[in-house]
């Protein structure tokens, strides 16, 4: 089976950086090494990206005590817990659902990459999902802020969740203020992927309600997810608010600009087109510090 699809190698190619991507993909597998099983045992939380019905990508935020992720052998890891309610990806993954998944640990700038099938499953007192692998990966530290943990609540109250066609000024804010998104992709065949993009304060572009605009700065070279793009529009985008615990979740289309240079170190811009916006208050317990901007941004 070849690694990358023809949006992937289309990108690669624009970009001068194919035989980078060749080299690179040589640590691409279908089995969860040893390191890899315990990172993820390490970690309270971790991003899932998935497909509906319609055909629109969605990214969510999975949140556990540590050890609710676990390998439970060379291709299969357990999840312990689900989306939050009012999550759209709790329903979506309520059956067996291609994913796309990342770990990140802000604390140490680490992170990790999952690719495959999910299933649901029953814990007895907790559901959860199992996963089979097919794409497993580790991901350099760039762009990556520095947080810790300051505080984990117990079981939130979960307002209600808040949905619109657009943004109003409250999430504009909450946008403008990130450092930090997650970015749910797909190819057209449904292959889902969840990739981490980071920035200086403002980075994600607020240009009109129903707009948004970000730079591409230089990763792994392997872009699967502007190769994802490249052959279908649909991705989602989620933004968390590291101190509240509170998500925004956006569905919509991206395309490349590829003759936008705005930010010093990009590649290319990337405009995105708001078609939903679920907004969870206290959809994660954690409570993160400031974050140390991390010094691969550019300037």
């Amino acid at each position: 089976m070849t690694l990358y699809h023809a949006g992937e190698t289309a990108v690669q190619q624009r970009l001068g950086q194919s035989a980078i991507a060749e080299r690179v993909g040589r640590m691409v597998r279908a089995e969860i090494p040893a390191a890899a099983a315990d990172f993820l045992a390490e970690q309270p939380m971790v991003v899932v990206s998935a497909t509906d019905d319609a055909g629109r990508v969605w990214a969510g935020l999975i949140t556990g005590r540590p050890g609710f992720l676990r390998a439970e052998d060379p291709r299969t890891i357990m999840i312990g817990a689900l989306p939050a309610p009012g999550d759209p990806l709790r329903e979506i993954l309520a059956r067996p659902h291609r994913i796309g998944m990342i770990a990140v640990e802000p604390q140490t700038r680490r992170r990790m990459r999952v690719n495959g099938i999910a299933a649901p499953v029953d814990f007895g007192s907790q559901a959860g999902l199992r996963v089979h692998t097919d794409q497993v990966y580790s991901n350099c530290p760039k762009y990556i802020s520095r947080r810790n943990i300051e505080q984990v609540r117990g079981e939130p109250a979960r307002p209600a969740a808040r949905h619109g066609a657009e943004l109003d000024a409250h999430a504009a804010q909450f946008i403008t203020a990130a450092d930090t998104f997650f970015v749910g992709s797909a190819d057209t065949d449904g292959n889902a992927d969840a990739s981490h993009r980071g920035g200086n304060l403002g980075f994600l572009q607020v240009i009109s309600p129903t707009r948004l605009r970000w730079p591409d700065y230089r990763g792994n070279s392997m872009f699967m997810t502007l190769g994802n793009i490249d052959v279908n529009p649909h991705c989602g985008l989620l933004i968390p608010d590291w101190r509240t615990g509170s998500t925004i979740q956006l569905t919509g289309t991206a395309r490349i600009d590829w003759e936008r240079h705005d930010a010093a170190g990009a590649q290319c811009s990337i405009d995105f087109t708001v078609s939903e916006l679920v907004e969870l208050p206290e959809a994660s317990p954690l409570r993160w510090g400031a974050a140390e901007l991390s010094p691969a941004n550019p300037a």
